[in-house]
Formats: C-alpha cells, sequence, structure tokens
C-alpha cells in the first residue's frame, strides 16, 4: 500500500485518478491474494464513487473532500500487521464513504 499511497500522493483529485487508482488495486490483488479482499474492498469504495459521478458534475469541493479521504485512509492501512489490525483495516474500508 505505501507504494499506491506514494502514486496517490501525486495524483490529481479527478476521476481518472480514481479509475487508474482502482486497476492498481485489481493488479495489486491479482499479484499478491493474500490482500485481495481489501483490495476488492478498496476498489468496490472507488467504484461507487467514480459510479456516482461518471457523466455528471463534479463540485470541486466533493472531488477534494473524497481524495483527501482516499489518500487518508490508504495512508492508514498496514498490510503487515497482525490480525486483529488487518480485521480492523478492512472494518474501516468497509464502512467508508468518500463523498458523504
Amino acid at each position: 500500500m505505501n507504494d499506491l499511497h506514494a502514486w496517490l500522493s501525486q495524483q490529481h483529485h479527478g476521476l481518472r485518478t480514481f479509475q487508474t487508482f482502482q486497476q492498481k488495486l485489481e493488479t495489486l490483488g491479482r499479484d499478491d491474494p493474500a490482500q485481495r479482499g481489501l483490495c476488492r474492498l478498496l476498489s468496490g469504495l472507488v467504484g461507487n464513487y467514480v459510479e456516482a459521478f461518471d457523466e455528471a458534475p463534479l463540485p470541486v469541493e466533493v472531488a477534494d473532500r473524497a481524495y483527501r479521504r482516499l489518500l487518508t485512509l490508504v495512508g492508514s492501512l498496514d498490510l503487515r500487521g497482525n490480525a486483529d489490525r488487518r480485521l480492523a483495516d478492512i472494518n474501516r474500508v468497509a464502512t467508508c464513504d468518500l463523498w458523504r
């Protein structure tokens, strides 16, 4: 996730960044099966956001907030943590909403 966080921190807050992030999650989940569940949850979270604003006006405030939330969320994940920490991370992702 450190690589994803570093990449994300260098990107613009537009929908294309979120779509590319989803692609990167798919690659990570395929290449590291131990992270597949977390990657799918994150991809679903990002996918819901992209769907909500695909071909619709995206207010700058909403885009900024969603980007900051995703960046903070990804930065807080510990892929090498113990089982309790990983479960807490998964639960946090599962309950996250990027734009509300």
